[in-house]
């Protein structure tokens, strides 16, 4: 599907109370303990906005990711994808939704093959949804490692040959290369060092840009996702606590939760033009 195709007041996802609720080892068998990473989450992604979702550890933002892509289901409330309930979704659906929503993790280096080529590893969505032929996927690689400023020598390049930016920017191409509509980031930059990651950073706003593309961008640095961010969510517990513009949440957040992230994290990154007017 391309990005044009998109009704822009539908959602392309939207949760309505998702829960999800995880069964630990720690309890019986006749008396299970449960913990819910995600309680009564209402979200809506737009076409062409960034969501910013933030929080520490365990507050739920990446199983509310997840859940996004397809990749958890709920165990209460709604997920729509393109207006379709999608909560019980079929073997077709989830490939519907992996044609329209990628995902790129957190690190690179276990997300992509070792023993793949990058142009094997750019190819492979195609091969799986059964798109093009040899030499056309052969073009959409070259197309895609242009597209995340990488040299066409890096196609024949092993991941354990390339640097961990280099390699995060192939995991970002082959997130692109059935064209989605949204790209789930969870942490792309935490696994980089400092000088790398606002080169990431700067990548994957120009790609939105230029792509008309919709983002949900995890981060427990609040400083990292206003910089990428249309609004932000901050979760706390599995709950979302605060959710607004990101300029609004930033200028004048109205949670203590909210405030104590900004307070414990100091920015890495020069504001933006817009925040300095």
């Amino acid at each position: 599907m391309n990005n044009t195709t998109n009704n822009n007041e539908t959602p392309i996802i939207e949760l309505r109370d998702a829960e999800v609720v995880f069964t630990t080892r720690a309890g019986t068998l006749f008396h299970p303990k449960k913990v819910t990473a995600v309680n009564k989450v209402n979200l809506k992604l737009m076409p062409g906005r960034t969501i910013g979702i933030v929080g520490e550890s365990g507050c739920g933002k990446s199983t509310t990711a997840n859940v996004m892509c397809g990749l958890q289901t709920v165990t209460g409330g709604h997920v729509f994808f393109k207006g379709q309930d999608v909560t019980k979704r079929t073997a077709k659906e989830r490939m519907d939704i992996g044609r329209v929503v990628s995902v790129v993790f957190q690190d690179p280096a276990t997300a992509l093959n070792a023993r793949m080529s990058v142009q094997d590893q750019l190819m492979d969505p195609l091969v799986v949804h059964k798109l093009g032929n040899a030499a056309e996927r052969r073009k959409r690689a070259y197309e895609l490692i242009d597209m995340v400023g990488l040299p066409k020598s890096a196609l024949n390049a092993l991941p354990g040959q390339l640097s961990g930016g280099q390699r995060q920017r192939v995991a970002i191409a082959r997130a692109l290369s059935l064209n989605p509509d949204a790209i789930i980031a969870d942490e792309p930059t935490s696994a980089l060092d400092v000088s790398v990651r606002a080169q990431i950073l700067n990548l994957l706003s120009d790609l939105k840009k230029s792509l008309g593309l919709s983002m949900v961008f995890i981060s427990h640095d609040i400083q990292t996702v206003r910089y990428v961010s249309d609004e932000i969510v901050v979760m706390n517990h599995g709950t979302i606590v605060e959710h607004g513009e990101a300029k609004d949440v930033l200028n004048n957040p109205q949670d203590d939760y909210t405030k104590l992230l900004l307070g414990a994290a100091p920015s890495l990154l020069h504001p933006t033009p817009e925040e300095c007017i």
